[in-house]
């Protein structure tokens, strides 16, 4: 009966599904936490993702907001779950005056964003408005540290203004300021890309900057141990990490960055609506490659520091596509398809299944720039495909990884082949499998068979992320095209899970006793 009912599911979805997956898993072996930072998020001061955004002025009557910040954001970000959140920047970091933002509105000097679009900014949205955001959705701060411009001193005064209880001239300050108790942050990225626009740095010099400016990011508060992030390598670059932990001593050092996006080429970055499946195939590529990298640095990581105590902390990825005709270019605004709720699914099982060494990760960006998972137009706002997936995914914070073992179909194309399926899965607290499946596959379906191995399990549960077809994407006009939708087609009979997952879909599956 099981079986017939299985059948109809693919005569009815109208699927044809390829070649069968494969995955084991030993339910009753749990492996390390998939740490919740590994779902942190970005907001740099780019484009529109801070002023416009989430910043709209505290004089604003048009959008609902509090002190400024908007309510619909705060909202969707509060039931994203959003562990912490990235701040200032990204190359912005590298050239922020904290000093410049706190203090009275109307006395706070202009800057202008060189980095981003040349605009000018008023730094109405500063060190207490970002603080207070992050309280209000219940996000762990993330700052990032001025390196490449900045002194040993301001960013050791930035860290004694949030952190310190009182006595000091920064404690003072902040309470002078309205805010009387510490923030007690602890995550601090020291610097931003250092090897680029944080300072064109070599890696020697580097390190020995970092141990700099290490040794004067005092703890305040043993409530508040600061957790220190070095600017790490890009993309496959191993010889910036092993000269990190070659020279930095750990005890100095919490984490070590990582960047990488999903992009065709930095000379053209390809449409981010009308792309080509050669442009797909490559997205899905790129994407597939954070893999590879997790695993040569982590390698690295291990020779160093084989007991696994400095993290790998992904603190850039995302799909980067040429801006919207008629935006600036400088503002980095993308649409959101279906290939970036795929790029999220793949990523995020990457990072889970790595979760012994990749302990924080911070997808580009929040709202309105490169993968956001929200983006706004005045008073409208609409969440993409990428927050969905964010959202079904966020099952597996903190939740203990269950090891998998996956044989997965190609996704062929030209002569090129991926591997079709990524999955990977955690147990709660209550004792429940939490499943997440990804095909990335641009036209094909698959049939995939779950053996649950070491525990009995009764009943199954899920939800679904696909769409008829592989460009679409929510607009202000029809915010709701791509949407979650509950998802029936999974049958369990005596340990065995079958399903079909459509092309370019994302599931998520809750198994229980």
């Amino acid at each position: 009966m099981k079986m017939r009912f299985f059948l109809s599911v693919l005569l009815f979805a109208g699927l044809t599904a390829g070649a069968q997956t494969k995955i084991t898993f030993n339910t009753d072996l749990t492996g390390p936490r998939i740490n919740k930072h590994i779902y942190g998020h970005f907001a740099e001061h780019l484009g529109k993702c801070i002023y416009g955004g989430i910043y709209v002025g505290e004089n604003n009557t048009k959008i609902p907001n509090v002190q400024g910040i908007r309510n619909d954001v705060v909202q969707a970000l509060k039931e994203l779950k959003v562990p912490n959140l990235r701040w200032p920047g990204g190359c912005f970091a590298d050239t922020y005056q904290w000093k410049d933002g706190i203090g009275p509105k109307a006395d706070r000097p202009k800057m202008v964003n060189v980095w981003w679009g040349g605009v000018t900014e008023d730094n109405s949205f500063g060190t207490h408005d970002f603080l207070d955001l992050c309280e209000r959705i219940g996000a762990e701060p993330y700052l990032a540290g001025n390196v490449g411009s900045g002194t040993v001193k301001d960013l050791s005064d930035w860290v004694s203004y949030v952190n310190n209880p009182g006595g000091s001239p920064m404690s003072e300050l902040r309470k002078k300021n309205g805010r009387e108790k510490p923030w007690n942050v602890k995550l601090w990225g020291v610097g931003n890309e250092a090897w680029g626009c944080g300072g064109n740095m070599t890696a020697e010099y580097y390190a020995n900057i970092y141990r700099q400016y290490a040794t004067f990011m005092t703890d305040w508060d043993n409530n508040a141990k600061l957790y220190k992030i070095a600017s790490g390598a890009t993309d496959g670059d191993y010889g910036w990490t092993e000269t990190l932990m070659k020279n930095i001593p750990h005890k100095m050092l919490a984490g070590v960055a990582l960047h990488h996006y999903s992009v065709l080429s930095w000379e053209d970055k390809g449409p981010s609506v009308d792309f080509t499946e050669a442009q797909y195939f490559k997205s899905m590529q790129e994407a597939s490659q954070m893999d590879e990298f997790i695993t040569g640095h982590s390698t690295i990581m291990d020779k160093y520091d084989p007991e696994k105590k400095v993290a790998l902390i992904v603190d850039e990825w995302g799909g980067w596509y040429n801006v919207e005709p008629g935006t600036n270019p400088g503002f980095l605004y993308q649409q959101n398809t279906m290939r970036d709720a795929v790029i999220a699914g793949l990523t995020l099982n990457i990072f889970n299944n790595h979760a012994d060494r990749v302990r924080g990760a911070n997808l580009a960006q929040v709202v309105n720039v490169l993968q956001s998972v929200i983006l706004t137009n005045e008073e409208k706002m609409l969440l993409t495909p990428t927050y969905h997936v964010m959202k079904m995914y966020n099952v597996h914070q903190d939740a203990a990884l269950v090891p998998i073992n996956i044989e997965s179909p190609l996704y062929e194309f030209q002569g090129k082949a991926l591997k079709a399926v990524s999955s990977s899965a955690s147990k709660d607290e209550s004792g429940a499998i939490n499943i997440s499946l990804t095909n990335i596959d641009y036209s094909k379906a698959h049939e995939v068979v779950i053996n649950l191995r070491g525990e009995s399990f009764a009943r199954v549960s899920g939800q679904i992320l696909s769409a008829a077809k592989i460009r679409d994407h929510n607009t202000f006009e029809n915010p709701q095209k791509v949407s979650i939708k509950s998802f029936s087609g999974a049958v369990l009979d005596k340990g065995i899970l079958k399903l079909v997952i459509p092309a370019y879909s994302v599931i998520t599956l809750k198994v229980t006793k």
